[in-house]
């Protein structure tokens, strides 16, 4: 267990995930805030239906890319009792990761082509 929370301490694309004493609920926290950013994201785009079905196929892109880099972070655990933390611990940093990234749209300065939400 000892090597499961020393791997959590490390563990992330970005630099450093603190480790907890449950990852799972770090996750279920990170998803709620990715959920909630993206349904603001949505509702602005309500006016925009081309614009929503490319955040729609961005997010489940997105979606299967977490899955399979964790999958991956984990792959050293493979059937060890380590795995779901690995797993767990990974999906909250990316998670995390692509609630802020999102939250940038809901933020950009006016006149920024590059963002594809508009603002309130």
């Amino acid at each position: 267990m000892r090597l499961a929370f020393a791997l959590l301490s490390i563990l992330s694309t970005a630099g450093i995930v603190h480790a907890s004493d449950d990852p799972a609920a770090d996750y279920q926290k990170a998803d709620r805030e990715l959920n909630n950013t993206f349904k603001q994201i949505e509702h602005r785009l309500s006016d925009d239906p081309g614009g929503k079905s490319r955040l729609v196929h961005a997010q489940r892109a997105w979606i299967a890319f977490r899955d399979a880099e964790c999958a991956f972070q984990s792959s050293g655990e493979d059937g060890g009792s380590a795995a779901p933390l690995v797993i767990a611990a990974c999906r909250a940093a990316l998670t995390s990761e692509r609630a802020d990234q999102l939250k940038t749209y809901l933020n950009c300065e006016e006149g920024d082509l590059a963002c594809p939400v508009p603002s309130e």
